[in-house]
């Protein structure tokens, strides 16, 4: 049989976004095909927490959970490749992937999530997503209480202090250089009772991810059981923009309400378009996506 490649919607991303997308679709019958690495962002984390019904779930099972669901809609399928190239057709849109297939759908959904740029620092990588962390919300109450450090500066250091004293009174932020805090942004320091250390960090010494102590550049070292990290990132796919979808300046895909982007026929989802990197937030925005992309199909249509 010839393999089916013309669609009503393709999914780039196959995660939760991608996922609850292709459900809320599946669910009108409409032809959707997934196209997904493998390579889910929350790779690196041994639990997903703050997700009602599934907090403190493996992450890898409750994915695996919802594809077996959402590929019981017939019209759903799913194959496992990396999208590399995109253009506009008549009829749509094309998508090119790596292993050469060529795929065609009226409409196209980016639910591929974002990639983290690591530092060069040794044990950083390790670490993250286990005891170096970037969310209260998803892992600030697994170490509350516990001695923790904050690795970041100015503004981003403040913004996660406020939200992280609240867990542990223990905390300590790590500027990595020359502090860069208003007088009033050290008022508040002080008044919380937040030390602030201005060496820059070479190796984040670990045992299998669990923080033991940050090493500075200095020779000399701190204990600590947890961390928070600011780190910058950028897009996972290259595709939407080479297409002429905006990102804000944060560097998200920038969409309205409905998660349609500023080009006709293209919605996102997830954390490609959102700083609220978490299950829930996916899932919630996927469901969207899907759903006013069949919006716009019955439009265009009926």
């Amino acid at each position: 049989m010839k393999e089916k490649t013309n669609f009503d919607v393709i999914i780039i991303g196959g995660s939760y976004a991608g996922l609850s997308a292709a459900m809320s679709l599946g669910r009108s019958l409409r032809e959707v095909l997934i196209v997904d690495s493998g390579l889910p962002c929350n790779r690196y984390t041994p639990h997903s927490h703050n997700f009602i019904t599934h907090d403190g779930a493996v992450p890898g099972d409750i994915a695996a959970k919802a594809k077996s669901q959402v590929l019981e809609y017939r019209t759903v399928a799913y194959h496992q490749d990396i999208a590399l190239s995109g253009q506009k057709i008549n009829t749509g849109y094309q998508i090119n992937t790596r292993s050469g297939k060529t795929f065609q759908a009226k409409k196209l959904i980016f639910a591929t999530g974002v990639r983290d740029i690591f530092p060069a620092i040794k044990g950083f990588e390790e670490s993250w997503g286990k005891s170096l962390i970037h969310c209260p919300y998803c892992h600030g109450y697994e170490v509350k209480g516990q001695k923790t450090a904050i690795l970041a500066n100015g503004e981003r250091a403040i913004h996660v202090g406020g939200l992280v004293d609240n867990l542990t009174k223990d905390l300590t932020v790590i500027t990595r250089g020359k502090a860069d805090f208003s007088e009033e942004q050290w008022k508040s320091l002080e008044r919380n009772r937040i030390r602030v250390i201005e060496r820059d960090v070479v190796e984040v010494m670990h045992y299998n991810g669990q923080i033991k102590a940050v090493l500075f550049d200095d020779g000399t070292h701190e204990n600590y059981d947890a961390a928070y990290a600011a780190i910058p990132f950028e897009q996972h796919c290259d595709i939407p923009v080479s297409l002429g979808c905006e990102l804000t300046q944060a560097g998200h895909l920038k969409v309205d309400q409905f998660h349609q982007t500023n080009v006709g026929g293209i919605f996102a989802a997830g954390d490609c378009t959102s700083m609220f990197r978490s299950v829930a937030n996916a899932v919630s925005t996927g469901n969207i996506a899907g759903a006013m992309v069949n919006h716009q199909l019955v439009q265009d249509s009926f």
